[in-house]
């Protein structure tokens, strides 16, 4: 069994060939594409800032992201080449911002790769990443980011959570419908197991929780210790 469906490149490519590519990264374009930027804003993103968009997908919020932030600021990553061709080639350039970043900047890794880095980040987002993906995962990416992220950086991450009392093997339905598992996609995490990962790690974990998400997903920020 797959991890997730994302991991089934054909299929996302066969989507994609198909125009669904918007359909494929979860729908809500413009709705959620917005509320991560506004998000990102208040939280102190400014327009010199550096971003990293883990799972940028076809770049629902990337295209806005990309818009805000000074020229080639802006680095996203996805398992799937097809979806940051299409956000590229299609929805970049409907928008009239393929000036404004080089196509270099979206780079395809499922492994949390991130030797290609010349420069270290402000800021780094993971929307909707973890929500299907086990929890080792979270591990993975956190070692993986120490070196290119700036002291001070932060990390903002997705989850369905569950609560603690909750045991992690049932079914949990989340506060936007959607029912979440502990062994299949989409994955649940407690907080407490995710803040556990960033343990012997120069990450502060922190529980931001409701952020108003249309999908009801909770955030939390890791702040990368100087």
């Amino acid at each position: 069994m797959l991890i997730s469906p994302y991991y089934d490149r054909q299929a996302i490519e066969a989507k994609v060939m198909a125009g669904k590519h918007r359909a494929v990264v979860g729908g809500d374009w413009e709705e959620l594409g917005q509320f991560q930027v506004d998000f990102l804003v208040a939280q102190g993103l400014k327009q010199h800032h550096t971003l990293l968009d883990i799972g940028c997908g076809s770049l629902r919020g990337g295209v806005k992201l990309i818009k805000y932030l000074d020229a080639e600021n802006y680095f996203g990553t996805d398992l799937n080449g097809s979806l940051l061709s299409v956000g590229y080639d299609i929805e970049l350039a409907k928008a009239g911002l393929t000036a404004k970043l080089p196509r270099s900047h979206l780079i395809v890794d499922g492994d949390f790769d991130y030797t290609w880095c010349a420069r270290p980040f402000d800021f780094v987002l993971a929307q909707s990443v973890f929500t299907h993906l086990p929890l080792g995962f979270v591990r993975i990416c956190l070692e993986r980011l120490c070196g290119v992220v700036k002291p001070d950086g932060r990390l903002f991450m997705t989850i369905h959570e569950i609560p603690a009392d909750h045991p992690a093997d049932r079914s949990y339905r989340q506060p936007g419908g959607i029912v979440s598992y502990g062994g299949k996609n989409p994955y649940h995490h407690r907080y407490s197991d995710i803040a556990l990962c960033a343990q012997n790690l120069p990450w502060a974990a922190k529980y931001i929780g409701a952020w108003n998400h249309p999908h009801g997903q909770k955030i939390v920020q890791f702040t990368r210790s100087r």
